[in-house]
């Protein structure tokens, strides 16, 4: 049988899954708690937000306010990074019901003798709780209302202010009914915000050499110079020889070829072991140290496959799956095939100590480096189960430890990976052109409950995508892409030098880079500085800058009067900082046109004068209508207007 719980607690949000997972957080973010809070009758309800971070002995509790159609409302700031705990608890609050009872029969000229009994009566339990000149209040009031010496006293402390807000912080929660407990995992900022660079080592010497740790510290100014702060390399470990592919993934290598950094072991070693012409420990080490230095982290590709020489394969032969003919099938993604990449079975009766060992695996970089940022490739083709497990291990004794899910597949996958504790996760933002689609997008990121556990990170690009969209485009397009990316997404990342130089030869037909990096060195003009170079230094110089692009959510669309424009607001969580973005969707011709300025959200009344000044020109403008005007050249295709009133 229930027992005698009269108020009911549903809906409550944020969560996931009934609380079967953790929204995500970072430190100092503001959390908004609804829950809807009803029982029989017409008694007075309140009900309290408890929480606690995971380190602390008591929770804290605020009291929830009450909205329309029983649904109450509090919020609460995220101090420390880790993992909070909160639910709802509500009651029937007798001592305010009673008060407000009598206030209504007070008003109607009631005698109320009776009811001032059951007000002292409902006082006494309170002497327990209160401080000393709380208790001295309480006692007289008792006195007050058991006698008739002054009624009309009485009558005016009945309905103070004073005992309300005792009332207030002294409930007797009688009969009480709690939600269950809901996570919240808080991370460090650079969850959030975050700015990716990515390059190949093996490149990194500017010529045919093979390039190495000591290479990618002299580029290291340039990644800084352009305002990136993460720094991801693929794979470092040592390049299995068997079945390596050759240029343009032919199946057969020359001598002199490279092979795929994917295909992960060799006579060399394997996941914890660094390909030896890049370097040894110490030079990596050194490299890891450099870039903090320049506020830069190095990210590792964390990649679970085995080349067929890696050294997994003779000493835990379990961890493969083997056929009849004592082989074991290469991984597929068909139509595409690694015949250099034998696929880990996961499903091997000798789990457990697979499970360790790869968990070994990132411990080792993370303790041994100081790696804190690792990009996971291909996660959704590996148990959710592990991810999870394999995150929440490491979190335990590296909190600040961040992963960004390489995830290209069906939607309901990659917002599992998010579930299961990915702090990021690339995005279709790749193939999402056209300004509907980034509208409709964008919107179902930050507008749905996607936002409290999906982290998205914008990619134009990447060496597995040389997306139809950049191949054989102009300057302007990839002004146009990056500019929407670092704007419309808190976390963005490009493949370079590829981007920035416009390098986009695809393999016909294909979103495929010609003469594909993955698969040889290639030689770059690391001295290079364009157009392209100079504007992404400057917009990540001002997301630096601005607090409202360094969150992605609190976005919203303005209307325009060209199709071809397309504007969008964003603003930090306090409103002390609001930017403003318009953009020619036209990468060839001028457009120009009107942009309804959300003036209602800005606070600012029609036909105030109100400033915005673009951070790209230097320009300044001063507005005072609705609807205002714009003109934007292919050559510089977009406003980023700060907004000062």
């Amino acid at each position: 049988m229930q027992n005698q719980r009269r108020v009911l607690i549903e809906n409550v949000l944020p969560q996931l899954d009934n609380g079967a997972f953790d929204i995500k957080r970072i430190v100092n973010q503001t959390v908004q708690v609804s829950a809807d809070v009803l029982a029989d009758g017409h008694d007075v309800l309140a009900c309290s937000l408890l929480f606690k971070h995971e380190n602390d002995s008591k929770w804290t509790e605020i009291r929830m306010n009450e909205s329309s159609n029983d649904e109450y409302i509090t919020q609460f700031v995220v101090e420390k990074q880790g993992r909070y705990t909160y639910f709802v608890e509500g009651w029937i609050d007798y001592a305010l019901n009673w008060q407000h009872g009598i206030e209504k029969k007070i008003i109607d000229n009631q005698n109320v003798k009776s009811e001032l009994l059951e007000g002292a009566e409902l006082l006494k339990p309170l002497l327990k709780k209160v401080n000393a000149d709380e208790k001295k209040y309480i006692t007289q009031l008792i006195t007050l209302f058991k006698t008739e010496k002054d009624y009309q006293l009485a009558i005016k402390e009945a309905v103070s202010e004073t005992l309300h807000t005792i009332f207030l912080h002294y409930p007797s929660k009688l009969l009480a009914n709690k939600s269950i407990e809901y996570g919240i995992y808080v991370d460090r900022k650079k969850a959030l915000f975050s700015t990716w660079y990515e390059f190949f080592p093996r490149s990194a010497s500017g010529t045919k050499k093979h390039g190495t740790f000591k290479d990618c510290e002299n580029l290291l100014p340039r990644v800084a110079k352009m305002g990136f702060d993460t720094l991801y390399f693929p794979p470092i470990h040592p390049i299995g020889e068997i079945n390596r592919k050759g240029k343009n993934n032919a199946t057969i290598a020359a001598s002199d070829d490279v092979g795929s950094p994917w295909g992960i072991g060799s006579q060399y070693g394997g996941h914890k072991s660094i390909h030896p012409e890049l370097g040894t420990i110490a030079d990596f080490k050194a490299l890891v140290n450099k870039a903090k230095s320049l506020d830069i982290e190095i990210a590792m590709d964390f990649a679970l496959q085995a080349a067929p020489d890696h050294p997994y394969v003779k000493e835990f032969p379990q961890w493969f799956k083997w056929r009849p003919d004592g082989t074991v099938q290469y991984a597929e993604n068909p139509p595409k095939k690694y015949q250099d990449i034998l696929p880990i079975y996961f499903e091997s009766a000798d789990w457990k100590n697979l499970w360790k060992e790869l968990l070994d695996c990132a411990l080792f970089w993370i303790e041994e480096c100081g790696i804190g940022v690792f990009r996971v490739d291909n996660p959704h083709t590996k148990p959710f189960y592990f991810w999870g497990w394999l995150i929440a291990e490491i979190k335990k004794k590296h909190p600040h430890v961040l992963f960004l899910a390489e995830a290209f597949t069906r939607p309901k996958i990659m917002h599992e990976l998010a579930k299961q504790g990915f702090t990021q996760s690339y995005t279709y933002f790749t193939w999402r052109n056209s300004k509907a689609e980034l509208i409709e997008y964008v919107t179902e990121l930050t507008q749905t409950q996607q936002k409290d556990f999906f982290r998205p990170n914008f990619w134009p690009n990447t060496p597995d995508i040389n997306p139809f969209a950049l191949q054989g485009a102009n300057e302007a397009t990839y002004l146009q892409k990056y500019f929407l990316a670092a704007t419309l997404s808190s976390s963005t990342g490009i493949y370079g030098p590829v981007f920035e130089q416009m390098i986009a030869a695809p393999i016909q037909g294909k979103e495929e880079y010609l003469d594909s990096e993955k698969y040889q060195i290639c030689e770059w003009n690391w001295e290079l500085e364009n157009k392209i170079t100079v504007l992404i230094s400057k917009i990540n110089r001002i997301r630096k800058e601005q607090p409202s692009l360094q969150q992605t959510n609190n976005i919203a669309f303005c209307d325009t009067d060209n199709h071809l424009l397309m504007a969008y607001y964003k603003w930090d969580d306090n409103k002390t900082n609001e930017t403003l973005m318009v953009l020619n969707m036209d990468a060839y011709n001028l457009k120009q046109g009107f942009v309804k300025v959300p003036l209602q959200q800005l606070g600012i009344a029609v036909g105030t004068s109100f400033k915005v000044h673009d951070l790209i020109t230097g320009n300044s403008y001063i507005w005072n209508k609705e609807w205002c005007y714009v003109e934007l050249d292919p050559n510089l295709p977009f406003h980023l207007f700060k907004i000062e009133k």
